[in-house]
């Protein structure tokens, strides 16, 4: 039978019966630091020390008779059981647990690592087992050991969750409740440094006092906790907030009673985004363990947002590239029936009757304007789609800014102050002079509508090595090499919401009432930026402006620009031979009437097949083959062009598209003699088109 709980220790079989020595083995027993369990052969608990007590929380009496199998974790004690029928039948001193991971089962379930010391008693006459138990989480090295284990865990569980999700704030919610729990601290938080780089945005967090909710804005100046950072650069720790004398400690950090912090910057590709905060009530809770953890948490936070908007802007581009498409396919169409639309009026204009009757006049010149104005709307299609034709040239950013400046100072609200920050001598850009000045209007006729009741709109250049981090993955590597040029224009409006400005960009978009924007202001200047080779972003808030920047690259071998052609009409001799490919038949007839008005004998054709059986059959000879580039089924007007002038070496060249993307597939790969002209036109722009092709040829 087991001993009652009561049983002295003097008691037991075996043991001294002195008073002096049972006090003395008392004594030692319940003092000994390692818990210490007097086990029997039965494996019942004959005596146990408040160490023991202590570790597997049981109280004293509760351990004395029980069994040691109840200290014994579920999983292994069957094998427990084997081990311990074996050691009965030859018992020896033996240590457990330092070639091996052994645990104990404590009262309430849970388990600790620990290290057993067998030591029997057999030899001295008692059938006893000393078991001395001891917990080697307690040991510095072992802590440690744990303790990294567990911040790895954490680690892993950020880096699964960070493959798993595409939601960029599902992240930013857990990194703040990781690092509270690895760290088992009060406060931690996600702080995003915003685009204008003035302040932070708190983006997550858990325990966060008053004053740093969720969403609140703190300055980025370096004497607030998280612009301190953003100063240095580098992580920062706080010993005591009561002695901290580098920057302001909010009153509310005291009323809480935080007293300690840690803080490590994260990056983007070099650039500062935002800082991940954790703060205690203990003094001095941070050492270089806390700190490798914080900046791996904060490392794995960075690389999620970086993937995350890496593949929202591709996303964004994949889909305003398919919307690109679809508007040059529209395009097209659209420039066809406009090149028959003003071909017609023009006819209709010169005719005698017409021109003799004032009211006739008045409609006609309205119908012109208005297909004129159908031509402008197709040109910012095809501007957005990248698929309009530039003349790259070299464009001094001042003197444009200045000149654009002083016609909108004489044309916008005067209660919008205009002002200029650039300088003479900032390097030349290369890009279409046209388009820019084009876009930099539209960019400030949308800041004009953003301050109804005024305000300031300021145009700024900087010359600056590279893309900045945000807009570097929108260009190949190639197109990213080498300095650009970044001109800003800023208001001082209303700004955009995310949701507005992520809508920016796609055609037809508009927040004006009906009747005040077509909605293709901004895809055009997308259009024509990235045709460019330059790369656009947009810098807003609700209610603190909106700055529009366009990266356009610097050119560094500026040519000469080239002078204005002059009037065609008279260079074109009389009885100019040519001969004409176009399968739309009424287009066909617009362009056969700007010919024979311009003097040329023309002869028609509705295929490329059928073109060259004329060619060949005609004796006399063309001088000049004018045809459209897509002829439908059968050749193109490209293949058309190299076979007729291999065959009649000394024919001109001039080929026509209503889709411009055709136009710059043939700008890259035909001679240099051939001439591209893009519909609609006039009969004047095809005349100044025929002479250039007349002058170039051999």
């Amino acid at each position: 039978m087991n001993p009652p709980p009561s049983l002295p220790l003097s008691a037991l079989p075996g043991l001294p019966s002195g008073t002096e020595e049972s006090s003395v083995f008392r004594s030692l027993f319940i003092s000994y630091p390692d818990s210490l369990l007097l086990v029997d052969q039965a494996g019942s608990i004959v005596l146990a020390n408040p160490a023991a007590a202590g570790l597997l929380g049981y109280a004293i009496d509760e351990l004395v008779g029980l069994g040691v199998d109840a200290l014994v974790p579920d999983s292994i004690r069957p094998r427990h059981a084997a081990y311990r029928e074996a050691y009965g039948r030859a018992p020896r001193a033996r240590p457990m647990g330092t070639q091996m991971e052994l645990v104990a089962k404590r009262k309430d379930g849970s388990e600790v690592m620990v290290e057993i010391a067998l030591s029997p008693l057999q030899s001295h006459g008692l059938p006893f087992v000393v078991a001395a138990i001891r917990d080697i989480g307690a040991y510095p090295r072992v802590k440690q050991a744990l303790q990294r284990a567990r911040y790895s865990e954490y680690l892993a569980q950020l880096g699964r969750l960070a493959v798993d999700t595409r939601d960029l704030q599902v992240v930013l919610d857990h990194v703040p409740t990781m690092a509270a729990e690895a760290l088992e601290v009060e406060v931690a938080m996600v702080l995003l440094l915003e685009s204008s780089r003035l302040e932070f945005r708190v983006a997550s967090g858990v325990g966060l006092v008053p004053g740093e909710e969720i969403g609140a804005r703190i300055p980025s100046h370096a004497n607030t906790p998280p612009g301190f950072v953003f100063a240095e650069g580098q992580p920062v720790v706080v010993s005591d907030y009561s002695e901290e004398r580098r920057f302001a400690v909010p009153q509310a950090y005291l009323d809480a009673g935080l007293v300690s912090a840690l803080a490590v910057p994260f990056y983007d590709r070099g650039r500062f985004i935002g800082v991940l905060a954790v703060r205690s009530r203990e003094a001095k809770r941070f050492g270089d363990e806390e700190l490798r953890f914080l900046e791996s948490l904060s490392n794995l936070l960075a690389t999620s947002l970086q993937r995350v908007q890496t593949e929202e802007a591709l996303n964004h581009a994949q889909r305003l590239e398919s919307v690109g498409q679809l508007t040059g396919g529209i395009a097209h169409d659209f420039n066809n029936l406009l090149t028959v639309i003003q071909g017609n009026l023009q006819v209709l204009e010169e005719l005698p009757a017409i021109a003799q009757d004032g009211y006739a006049q008045q409609l006609v010149g309205a119908a012109a304007r208005a297909s004129r104005r159908g031509a402008e709307l197709t040109g910012k299609l095809l501007a957005f789609s990248r698929r309009q034709m530039l003349q790259p040239n070299a464009v001094d950013p001042h003197a444009m800014l200045q000149s654009l400046a002083d016609m909108l100072r004489r044309t916008l609200d005067q209660r919008i102050g205009i002002a200029v920050d650039t300088t003479r001598g900032s390097p030349p850009v290369l890009a279409d002079p046209g388009q820019l000045e084009s876009a930099l209007l539209n960019i400030a006729i949308n800041a004009r509508d953003a301050m109804p009741e005024g305000g300031t709109l300021h145009f700024r250049t900087e010359a600056c090595g590279g893309l900045p981090p945000e807009v570097r993955n929108e260009l190949s590597d190639s197109d990213a090499q080498g300095g650009f040029v970044a001109i800003s224009i800023t208001d001082s409006g209303m700004g955009m919401t995310e949701e507005v400005k992520e809508r920016a960009f796609e055609p037809f978009f508009t927040t004006k009432e009906a009747g005040r924007g077509t909605g293709l202001g901004l895809s055009t200047v997308y259009g024509f930026v990235k045709q460019s080779k330059g790369a656009i972003a947009i810098a807003t808030r609700p209610g603190a402006g909106t700055t529009v920047t366009l990266y356009l690259p610097q050119l560094y071998d500026a040519a000469p620009p080239v002078a204005d052609e002059e009037d065609g009409e008279h260079a074109i001799p009389a009885g100019l031979r040519v001969m004409l490919v176009e399968d739309e038949p009424e287009v066909r007839k617009v362009v056969h009437t700007f010919l024979t008005t311009l003097g040329c004998s023309v002869v028609t054709a509705g295929t490329a097949e059928q073109a060259l059986l004329k060619m060949e059959s005609d004796a006399d000879g063309f001088d000049v083959l004018l045809s459209d580039i897509a002829l439908g089924p059968g050749m193109r007007g490209t293949r058309l062009a190299t076979e007729a002038q291999q065959r009649f070496p000394g024919l001109a060249i001039l080929l026509m598209s209503g889709f411009s993307s055709e136009l710059l597939d043939a700008d890259r790969d035909v001679p240099q003699s051939w001439e591209l002209l893009r519909k609609p036109y006039s009969r004047a722009e095809l005349a100044r088109a025929l002479a250039r092709v007349l002058a170039a040829r051999p």
